[in-house]
């Protein structure tokens, strides 16, 4: 069995059940950024739980776990002698706070398995260069896997991987500005039309409740797309906890943000 924290990228169940597990979702609440408390991990627990797959900074949230939820966590593990999956793709785009590295903190390095990649903080999305770290006993038995089923990526897109690592730096700090001017326009857009939203601290997605609209998010998905021909995904589509809140991404022009701010508050005043 693996925890899963909901509302969470929407392939994290499938995958753990494709390799033979039991995804467990974890229940949370925008009270606490959607990350989990100790109880709800530990009520979730069970004989036959051996890891928790957790993603700071967070899609569809946008949420930064802090440091010390982070220590709480990594010590919990700890105690359970559970391994920490941490997939921290989005960790170039923090916008305020810091990034913390699950591996980082003391004694989790030979506990934890981290999944990151190029194509968010490096905008290689169509490249698909993705890597992991974790204890070597662990990569020998992932490698046995991934050997027969991708075998390796391109050699082209590993190269390009490497001059970005290596030389990308301004590129990726000039994105980050960027988006972080976004994040706030889209942020304070939504509360001003009525859809409260917190200033994302990390990704390129925004979180707004629609709770105040009576609709479900599926129904607010639908009936904007419709309406006013722009495209939301509904909460609902990332856990259970996600009813009630639509995920936004801000990786657009300011002028497609402005113009999508524009049509979503029209059809809100519609209902």
């Amino acid at each position: 069995e693996i925890l899963i924290p909901e509302p969470c990228f929407v392939s994290y169940p499938a995958l753990v059940e494709l390799a033979g597990g039991k995804p467990v979702m974890v229940p949370t609440s925008g009270d606490n950024d959607f990350f989990p408390t100790i109880r709800a991990l530990e009520d979730h627990t069970t004989e036959r739980t051996k890891a928790i797959l957790l993603n700071s900074p967070n899609n569809p949230t946008g949420a930064v776990i802090p440091r010390v939820l982070a220590e709480e966590i990594a010590a919990w593990v700890h105690h359970r002698d559970l391994i920490m999956i941490s997939d921290e793709i989005y960790s170039p785009l923090v916008y305020e706070g810091e990034h913390v590295s699950f591996a980082s903190l003391e004694g989790m390095k030979e506990k934890t398995i981290l999944l990151h990649g190029l194509s968010k903080g490096w905008a290689m999305t169509g490249w698909r260069i993705g890597y992991s770290c974790a204890p070597s006993d662990i990569t020998a038995a992932m490698t046995k896997i991934h050997q027969y089923q991708i075998m390796c990526a391109s050699i082209m897109g590993q190269s390009a991987g490497i001059e970005a690592l290596k030389n990308g730096r301004k590129e990726v700090e000039k994105m980050r500005e960027d988006y972080s001017r976004r994040r706030r326009i889209i942020a304070q857009g939504f509360n001003e039309i009525g859809l409260p939203c917190h200033v994302p601290k990390g990704a390129f997605y925004a979180f707004p409740s629609i709770q105040s609209t009576g609709l479900t998010s599926e129904e607010f998905a639908f009936r904007l797309l419709e309406e006013q021909d722009v495209a939301l995904v509904p909460g609902s589509a990332f856990g259970d906890s996600g009813e009630g809140y639509m995920r936004c991404c801000y990786a657009v022009s300011l002028k497609t943000i402005e113009e999508a701010l524009r049509r979503i508050e029209k059809f809100v005043k519609s209902l």
